[in-house]
């Protein structure tokens, strides 16, 4: 079950109070405050923010104040808002302005306030959207000082910009012409060791010395006498080979291409061929012969000697070029050291010669900076200009009485819902349905209403003794009797147990006309008390209590005799006989499962009236006993939790809940909660039978035998008046 819309208008009709209270006093503290406001007058002032400067010169500005985005805007309107601004217009405001200024303020026997802080309080800057342009707000009681102090603002802030990039630049020039000097100090420091460097190291130029150094390093000569050898060892190795080999050295291109050589060929080969021709026509002893063979074998021996000439010129060759090649390999070697010692002097030269380069060039810079910086300093710029001067406002903007009484309507009715939501969700108190089926767990079976006026005698009884101004309460069980009736548990339940929470619920005053009500109905009841600690059914029916329960439970006594019969047609009570020492032995003893079962066979319902589940245990001793249980909660009277923890320990020994009666719901309370169940349009169907007119069906009427009279007399009791919750 959750709570409706329904449902918190009703928690909200039952706390008007609470809603009327607060909604008076925020209200009344709106009203106090509204018409006790000195009445303020505003006054505004338009200024525009250039997003550039005004070009005055091609100069760079030592300050970039320029508009580029929204941060540079509110940059602009913070220093609008800064102290400083604030300071220069309170310095502004002397003599007869100071004093209207303040008059307000001053209270008799009370130093005057800080007028920064006034001017803090009352001054608003407001940037207008999409726009470069702010609006300079001020309030004050005096509609002309208002005036003055905004345009003062609007004044000092485009004076205070003027004059901050005029003092940034001057003192950029100090600082600049500071730098210079230490630079031009740097570069002549610079340029002095270079000269003591070449001067150290005779480098009249470095460039010039290295050049002569790489033309003298013979690169070339060893690369030639690399190629020299290469040749010349090819040579000689073949020359080595064929020797090796046992071959003719003629056929090495080395010998052979030899001129020498060459010729001895030839005349070899002559000699040979005029031997050859000889030999045809005379014999080997022939002078002729002879001479040709001599002039061959001269010529064969001196080709052989010049080709071992020429072998070893070959050798000769390779051994030249070798030692050249190695010359050339250590003469480059030592140029190499020379020129890589030249190469450090000019690593070290040339970083020297960089710095210098370097330092000379930003202090030529900081010198063409320093002369911009000199001329822009000499020219005032602004960077925002006055768009509208204020004027005097025609009325006063604050208080806003429509808006003051406005908001005090909205807040006092906020704040009284809020309280009356708060005390609500203080309130633990069971008083709904919500709380009865949702909290506590248990079906709402019948609402009983409260009295309207305090009972007497016969009165508490209720359904059977019920008079005509008390139709609602007689109504309220016969629903009982109806939800019970409804369930086959509760239905066909024999034996039923009556408790509450704490006392004074009227869980009795239920039991007895839960009785009456089903024993008019024409069903054999039995009331039983089995509040051994508290009994009160004997008063309610204005019996005896000196036989009962108690004496069954300790006594061989017969059932006929604690029985008091005929209270009411077909109604039996079964008084507690007294108060008991031990309740909790009483209830737990053979006797009184033997006195239910004895009871079972006799009525066809017994109800017992048992104390509260919270204090005692007694309950809990009858329970398993009895068939269900009917929980009487008494309206904003028990607390939510408790009686949700005393249902949840009923609940886990297995004992059936029929259900709860809400009992002595006052009307003016909770008939917020259940005027569905009550509205005054249903007060027809609750008039008694008493009212009805001749000719009506016939009446019921009730029964005329009561407690009192001579059997009350002989029982030694007096009528007593009783209460909607006998405990």
């Amino acid at each position: 079950m959750q709570r409706s819309l329904q449902d918190y208008l009703l928690i909200l009709r039952e706390r008007v109070w609470y809603i009327v209270a607060a909604f008076l006093v925020v209200f009344a503290s709106a009203v106090i405050y509204t018409y006790t406001r000195i009445p303020l007058y505003q006054s505004t002032s338009s200024v525009e923010i250039f997003r550039r400067n005004p070009t005055v010169m091609q100069v760079q500005q030592v300050m970039d104040s320029e508009v580029r985005s929204a941060e540079d805007l509110n940059t602009q309107v913070n220093i609008l808002k800064s102290s400083t601004i604030m300071q220069r217009v309170a310095d502004k405001l002397k003599g007869d302005d100071l004093k209207r200024f303040l008059a307000p303020y001053e209270k008799a026997g009370i130093p005057p306030p800080n007028v920064l802080r006034i001017i803090e309080g009352n001054r608003d800057i407001v940037p207008q959207r999409l726009s470069l342009i702010v609006n300079l707000q001020y309030q004050h009681p005096d509609k002309e000082i208002a005036v003055k102090v905004v345009n003062l603002f609007a004044d000092e802030y485009i004076s205070y910009s003027a004059n901050i990039r005029v003092d940034e630049s001057l003192k950029a020039v100090v600082e600049l012409e500071q730098r210079a000097t230490e630079q031009r100090k740097k570069v002549d420091d610079i340029a002095r060791a270079l000269q003591d460097y070449r001067e150290k190291y005779n480098l009249v130029s470095l460039n010039q010395r290295k050049d002569i150094s790489t033309e003298t390093l013979g690169v070339n000569r060893v690369n030639q006498g690399a190629t020299a050898l290469q040749e010349a060892e090819t040579r000689w190795k073949q020359v080595l080979v064929a020797r090796q080999k046992g071959g003719d050295l003629l056929t090495l291109s080395a010998i052979a291409g030899d001129t020498t050589v060459s010729e001895l060929q030839k005349q070899v080969a002559s000699a040979k061929i005029a031997v050859t021709q000889l030999s045809e026509r005379y014999r080997a002893q022939h002078p002729k012969m002879i001479e040709a063979a001599n002039t061959l074998t001269e010529a064969q021996r001196q080709l052989q000697r010049a080709i071992e000439n020429t072998a070893a010129q070959v050798e000769a060759n390779y051994q030249g070029a070798l030692q050249n090649y190695t010359q050339a390999r250590a003469a480059l070697a030592t140029q190499e050291t020379i020129s890589l010692s030249v190469d450090r002097l000019g690593v070290e030269y040339t970083n020297m010669e960089r710095d210098f380069t370097v330092n000379e060039r930003l202090l030529e810079n900081l010198l063409g900076r320093m002369r911009e910086t000199t001329m822009s300093s000499s020219v005032e710029t602004q960077n925002a200009r006055l768009v509208d001067r204020a004027a005097p406002g025609r009325k006063p903007i604050s208080p806003n009485y429509l808006l003051n009484l406005g908001l005090g309507v909205v807040g006092g009715l906020g704040f009284g819902l809020a309280m009356a939501f708060f005390v609500a969700y203080a309130d633990d108190r069971v008083k709904s349905a919500y709380d009865i089926e949702a909290v506590v767990g248990l079906p709402l079976l019948s609402i009983v209403p409260k009295f309207k006026k305090p009972p007497t005698g016969d009165e508490t009884l209720g359904a059977a003794f019920v008079p005509s101004s008390e139709p609602e309460i007689a109504e309220a069980f016969s629903t009982l009797y109806s939800s019970l009736r409804l369930k086959d548990e509760s239905k066909k339940a024999q034996c039923i147990v009556i408790t509450s929470t704490v006392p004074a619920e009227g869980k009795s005053f239920i039991a007895c006309n839960l009785a009456l009500t089903f024993a008019s109905h024409g069903e054999r009841v039995l009331l039983m008390d089995c509040d051994l600690r508290r009994p009160v059914v004997h008063r309610a029916f204005h019996v005896e209590n000196l036989k009962g329960v108690i004496d069954v439970c300790t006594t061989d006594i017969a059932l006929d005799e604690v029985i008091i019969k005929g209270i009411q047609p077909n109604l039996d009570v079964l008084p507690s006989g007294g108060r008991s020492k031990n309740p909790a032995q009483n209830l737990t003893s053979k006797n009184f499962e033997v006195l239910l079962t004895e009871l079972r066979k006799r009525y066809d319902r017994i109800f017992i009236d048992t104390p509260p589940v919270a204090l005692v245990s007694d309950a809990f001793v009858i329970l398993p006993l009895a068939d269900g249980s009917i929980y009487s909660i008494y309206f904003n009277k028990v607390r939510r939790k408790a009686a949700q923890f005393c249902v949840q320990r009923l609940t886990e020994i297995g004992v059936t809940h029929f259900g709860a009666v809400l009992n002595g719901l006052d009307q003016n309370i909770g008939g917020y909660y259940y005027h569905h169940y009550y509205d005054k349009s249903y007060k027809q169907y609750y008039v008694s039978a008493a009212n009805d007119q001749p000719g009506d069906a016939p009446r019921r009427e009730a029964p005329a035998r009561t407690a009192s009279g001579p059997k009350a007399a002989r029982r030694g009791r007096k009528p007593e008046s009783g209460s909607q919750t006998p405990e």
